[in-house]
């Protein structure tokens, strides 16, 4: 099987493992905690995107791998667990500043999603997939852990947006009429 499929199928897979387990074990929990905890848990998770810088360092990675990929990817992954990092250290530092928590909970997940997508958009101008071994020592990044990251921004934009999503609901819905 040539390395670009095997490199998608280990990506799909890495989707599949990671929504069965999302939706059996995670998003439950979620769910049920209150908005504030549920943002801190997703972005503690986030917060360990630090670990993108990895793609920087040489002999961890090949050095064919294409720096049109690897510098955002490595950068755009720091940005967003500096983002995450503030949002959890705003939390427990300065409690009464909610706004700003949410602010960079907002930040992080922008930014997060935004490198993931420009990611795959330059890994495939780039042929990164065709070249997987590339990746080297960093291959389970992107079909172990990218994948979580992106299903954890969606939830945490679902989130978000809940209350407002239950309040469209409430005014889309007719109430129960009463008949005289």
């Amino acid at each position: 099987m040539p390395v670009v499929h095997l490199f998608q199928l280990h990506l799909v897979l890495g989707y599949v493992a990671w929504l069965l387990c999302f939706r059996v074990y995670m998003w439950p929990k979620l769910r049920s905690m209150d908005a504030f905890d549920a943002q801190r848990a997703i972005a503690t998770l986030h917060s360990f995107r630090f670990f993108g810088l990895v793609f920087l360092v040489p002999g961890v990675v090949s050095p064919d791998l294409p720096a049109s990929f690897s510098v955002f990817a490595a950068y755009g992954d720091f940005a967003t667990g500096v983002l995450a990092m503030l949002a959890l250290l705003v939390a427990l530092l300065l409690p009464r500043q909610r706004p700003l928590f949410w602010l960079f909970v907002v930040a992080y997940n922008v930014v997060g999603i935004v490198d993931l997508l420009v990611d795959y958009y330059d890994a495939i101008a780039a042929d990164v997939p065709a070249h997987a071994g590339q990746f080297a020592a960093t291959y389970a990044i992107p079909v172990i852990y990218v994948p979580l990251l992106m299903i954890t921004h969606v939830a945490a934009f679902y989130l978000l947006l809940r209350p407002q999503l239950k309040t469209a609901w409430r005014r889309a819905t007719p109430g129960p009429t009463s008949s005289f």
